[in-house]
């Protein structure tokens, strides 16, 4: 993905264009995409206003990085499984990885939504994505503060009045 196209296709202008201080859009953001790596289907977005709300962050921000996980929407299989596998092996004593997935054909539709399978998949899946979704939400954090606060500075000096000096 390049920064062109993040430009063009996702919008970039209207998360900078939010009118909230760099550190609540970044903040706000970086809750989004925390909470875009959880397994909480249906949820994201609002746990994302209501985080936002709590911290005071932006809240239009938040949903910016919600929506973000629509780009990698094709992937999300894979980052649900690797969060599943890091999850599993934080929780399993002695550590391990989870056995390979088999789908196999005699699989009921009651055995896979008993209780006790939801609670025994979401468990470390819950655990994974908050390893992987902290990183990275930190990390949009503090590269979409970066990038807010140099646009400051940047309008900051074009529309300052050019100050002659007389020596």
């Amino acid at each position: 993905m390049t920064a062109e196209w993040f430009r063009k296709h996702w919008h970039w202008r209207r998360l900078t264009a939010i009118p909230a201080s760099p550190t609540s859009v970044a903040l706000g953001f970086a809750i989004g995409v925390f909470l875009g790596f959880t397994p909480l289907f249906g949820l994201k977005t609002l746990l994302a206003l209501g985080f936002a709300l709590l911290f005071g962050a932006s809240k239009l921000a938040a949903v910016f990085g919600v929506t973000l996980h629509d780009v990698i929407l094709p992937f999300m299989p894979m980052v649900l499984r690797l969060e599943y596998q890091i999850g599993y092996w934080c929780v399993s004593h002695p550590h391990h990885l989870p056995p390979k997935l088999h789908l196999d054909h005699h699989l009921h539709l009651h055995e896979a939504l008993s209780w006790t399978k939801i609670f025994t998949t979401t468990t470390p899946l819950l655990i994974g994505s908050v390893i992987i979704g902290l990183p990275i939400a930190a990390a949009s954090f503090f590269l979409v503060r970066f990038i807010l606060v140099r646009r400051e500075l940047r309008k900051h000096h074009e529309t300052e009045p050019a100050k002659l000096t007389t020596d």
